[in-house]
């Protein structure tokens, strides 16, 4: 059973940054993309950056282009989301899950696993 829990979230102020962390438990070949993922009140949950445990690709919305990095430790069966220039429109609850497709290298497919979040707030 895959299980995914993400921690590292808080408060920041608006050019901070902040390490997210999502650590897995019985993922499978199948599972190999992993996606952060994040939801503002009051908006839908949308794609952030996703990346391939087997051939470590990477894909980011543009909105975080340049500003966000996610990598992982196949050792520790972890991926991160590095958080760098943080915007007042990054905040929101943050969430990982597995990935079976990326389309158009921002568009993310598939999403059959999900942790409970962990919440990112952007304050000045």
């Amino acid at each position: 059973q895959v299980h995914l829990v993400e921690s590292g979230g808080g408060l920041v102020q608006p050019g901070g940054s902040l390490r997210l962390s999502c650590a897995a438990s019985g993922l499978t070949p199948e599972n190999d993309g992993i996606g952060w993922f994040r939801q503002a009140p009051g908006k839908e949950r949308e794609g952030v950056a996703c990346i391939s445990r087997s051939d470590e690709s990477t894909y980011y919305v543009d909105s975080v282009k340049g500003r966000f990095t996610i990598s992982r430790d196949n050792a520790k069966n972890t991926v991160y989301l590095q958080m760098n220039s943080l915007k007042p429109e990054d905040p929101g609850v943050y969430y990982c899950a597995t990935v079976r497709t990326v389309v158009g290298g921002n568009q993310f497919y598939g999403m059959d696993h999900w942790g409970k979040g962990t919440l990112v707030t952007v304050f000045s």
